[in-house]
């Protein structure tokens, strides 16, 4: 898909992946609690709607299941809407998961940012890495109070080591996350638009994305255009 770019707001601490499960074996049931905190919501959907603001990001839409979780979903949903109400210049609008899954697939252009609660984070984030390569192209961070971990979606790829076949774009598009992060603005800003001229002419891109340049050669092509841009 062309023209899509989204950002996904995931909570990462709480929800079906709390760690909150247990096994009767008498019984031979497994149950697995979602607990989901006012805190923890506030945590994500503040920050998310700071980030927004900061960056000029115009929409916002919170993926929830609040009409079938209707403690936990609506939880969500209505700490949502509060936040919403202190960043007036920013569009709000909500969709339930499915509905959400399916928009993503025949209208991702129509989306800007995304937050939502662990599980639904978790899955998005793979189905939208399929809308604009996989995972080999998209970045991500888990940001805490306290410290801010970078790192690429995908694994380590060892099937490909030391071939030149492996795409670096998912650990160049971290390299612009984390200076955005810090305040470096310009730096962030000047790797985001040379890595999309590069994949705007098509001339130099890795077998994965239709080219044929090893991964010496594309990051080796794309350093030299940001180093020329900083100077």
């Amino acid at each position: 898909f062309e023209m899509v770019d989204l950002l996904i707001f995931r909570e990462n601490t709480e929800g079906l992946y709390s760690g909150i499960e247990n096994y009767d074996e008498r019984l031979d049931i497994a149950d697995t609690i979602s607990r989901i905190t006012r805190s923890g919501c506030q945590r994500i959907l503040e920050f998310a709607f700071d980030y927004a603001e900061r960056t000029g990001r115009k929409q916002i839409t919170l993926v929830h299941k609040a009409n079938i979780l209707k403690k936990a979903g609506a939880m969500f949903l209505d700490i949502g809407r509060e936040t919403a109400a202190r960043y007036p210049n920013i569009e709000v609008n909500d969709r339930i998961i499915d509905n959400m899954s399916m928009q993503l697939v025949m209208y991702p252009e129509r989306y800007d940012c995304i937050v939502t609660t662990n599980l639904f984070g978790d899955i998005l984030s793979d189905l939208c890495a399929g809308l604009v390569g996989g995972l080999g192209v998209v970045a991500g961070a888990n940001i805490g109070t306290e410290c801010a971990i970078f790192e690429a979606v995908h694994g380590s790829a060892p099937d490909i080591a030391g071939q030149q076949k492996a795409n670096p774009t998912a650990l160049i598009r971290t390299g612009e996350m984390m200076p955005r992060h810090l305040g470096e603005m310009k730096a962030a800003d000047v790797l985001k638009a040379e890595l999309t001229a590069v994949y705007s002419e098509g001339q130099v891109l890795t077998p994965d994305v239709g080219g044929s340049a090893s991964t010496d050669e594309f990051a080796a092509y794309l350093a030299n255009r940001v180093s020329t841009k900083l100077k």
